[in-house]
């Protein structure tokens, strides 16, 4: 017999998922109501008003992909990319490389440019190899959660809109908790995830994009076979799930069936976009700024180092070297078990090496912030490591008494 379903509380310091605002929960438990149903149509006009102000756009178009962060991006891609064309991916980090992927899988012919891992890209650099490869497109990570690192977009966006080339931005890690302007930097299309800064769960991805975009979609759009009077199109979108022209239909004023709608994410997402409009947004950025700096003054007291480039470093994500011959996953399996914190590892050359703890959303609080540093503190004690003991919560004590 399988037992009601009880799952732990637990301090989510991740890149993420993060801990869901307790109102977005609560939301999430209103009736269900039927995808054609006008009350609901409404709820989805109050989410594509609501994405604007966070993604910093006039576009028209702000919907959701259904699905996770990945699926938005995959639906960006392949919505836009036709086999043969030329895109362009700087990558410094993992999921730059998920970026070239996705396009490789849609038949682009994807040049990729490496950047050290903690590090980021001069803009000059990227602009020299546009220049070079003269792509349809250009893609890049804004926030970079595999090494905490955040790129500088403007110079790069404007040079892509004065040479016609179409910039896609992944911007999963920073939306609602780093400045992300789509409008001011040029960017012609945009993803992000529910999961992180929005503190909604994992299922939906806001994608916002403009008239250039637009008309590509149109130009590819192609009607299910069934649904009214056939129409076929010679360069439809490979992917019937996430193909945007058709999703960008059901969220228009026609609401042509495409799939059945996420409703009780569409409440989430709602409620997530609703929170961030009543904090607004520059509060929104000062409070994951004034946490990220408690949680590294905390970090720095203890004796640790942080990892990458700190002039370029993500508000949402604080990187930290693991202390030479400490057991980075016996730590990590302390705080879990023993703390009901959890923080993350890394991924490729920094597995093993680094620790990433998250500043998202509603887990970018006082408490965790406190909380999280007694844990690691005493986490890494346990298993040998050299440290300043008592140190930690006591400096972002200070921190907070004086900011």
């Amino acid at each position: 017999m399988v037992k009601e379903l009880q799952a732990s509380i637990r301090t989510i310091m991740t890149p993420g998922p993060v801990e869901a605002e307790p109102r977005v929960l609560r939301a999430m438990s209103t009736p269900i109501l039927g995808q054609y149903d006008p009350e609901f149509f409404a709820m989805m006009n109050d989410v594509t008003n609501l994405l604007k102000m966070p993604f910093q756009t006039e576009n028209e178009w702000a919907l959701a992909v259904d699905g996770t962060a990945r699926a938005g991006l995959e639906a960006a891609v392949c919505g836009i990319i036709e086999p043969g064309d030329k895109v362009l991916v700087p990558s410094f980090g993992r999921f730059g490389f998920l970026m070239a992927e996705l396009a490789q899988r849609a038949g682009a012919q994807v040049k990729i440019v490496e950047q050290e891992w903690g590090t980021i890209f001069d803009p000059k650099t990227v602009i020299d190899e546009i220049k070079a490869y003269n792509p349809k497109m250009l893609i890049m990570v804004h926030g970079e959660t595999s090494t905490g690192q955040m790129q500088d977009l403007k110079e790069i966006g404007l040079f892509c809109k004065e040479n016609d080339v179409l910039f896609m931005v992944d911007a999963v890690a920073t939306f609602t908790g780093a400045d992300f302007q789509t409008d001011a930097w040029g960017v012609d299309i945009a993803v992000a995830g529910t999961q992180k800064c929005l503190s909604v769960p994992t299922g939906m991805a806001p994608v916002t994009y403009n008239a250039k975009v637009e008309k590509i979609l149109a130009s590819r759009y192609q009607v299910e076979l069934g649904l009214t009077k056939d129409v076929r199109n010679d360069r439809f979108i490979s992917s019937n799930y996430l193909d945007l022209s058709q999703i960008q239909q059901y969220w228009g004023p026609k609401h042509i069936n495409h799939h059945t709608e996420m409703t009780s994410m569409i409440y989430a997402l709602r409620e997530g976009l609703r929170i961030v409009h009543e904090e607004g947004l520059e509060n929104r950025f000062a409070r994951h700024r004034k946490h990220e700096k408690a949680m590294m003054t905390g970090l720095n007291a203890m004796g640790l180092t942080l990892f990458g480039d700190m002039s370029s470093k993500m508000p949402t994500v604080t990187c930290v070297n693991i202390p030479e011959g400490l057991d980075g996953e016996a730590v990590r399996a302390t705080l879990l078990h023993h703390y009901g914190v959890e923080i993350a590892s890394s991924f490729g050359s920094l597995a093993g090496k680094i620790w990433r703890i998250g500043n998202m959303g509603f887990s970018s609080r006082k408490e965790n912030v406190l909380h999280t540093l007694n844990a690691l503190e005493a986490s890494i004690t346990f298993h040998g490591g050299k440290i300043a003991k008592g140190e930690a919560a006591q400096a972002a004590l200070k921190f907070y008494s004086e900011n």
